[in-house]
């Protein structure tokens, strides 16, 4: 089974394809992801690769670990499992601020 390494601080440039040759001089690189912002789809400067074995990959994490990539220092280690996180709150909003609004009354003799 392969292993997944994190890849931090990417060139923001860096894209799926270049970071699979990049790591391909490691070894057979399974999959390779570059982690966009889902609204600007510009990177977010992280990534994973996964090395087909346990030997790639750390051939891979003593090869580009704090080596650079386009002028920025790499940081490669073996990626940790997503923690569990609490549900994100909906709804939001609650009130009306105060303020500003004033309601015209029949009786009233001020005009806006």
């Amino acid at each position: 089974m392969g292993k997944k390494l994190y890849v931090g601080n990417l060139p923001y440039t860096a894209t799926e394809e270049s970071l699979r040759t990049a790591f391909a001089d490691a070894g057979t690189v399974e999959s390779a992801a570059v982690i966009a912002d889902k609204f600007s789809g510009r990177s977010k400067g992280f990534g994973f690769v996964e090395m087909s074995t346990e030997e790639e990959a750390q051939k891979a994490i003593e090869m580009w670990n704090g080596n650079e990539m386009e002028g920025r220092k790499l940081v490669v280690n073996e990626a940790r499992p997503m923690e569990d996180r609490p549900p994100r709150r909906t709804g939001g909003g609650g009130g009306f601020g105060g303020g500003g609004f004033r309601r015209r009354d029949s009786g009233d003799n001020n005009s806006f």
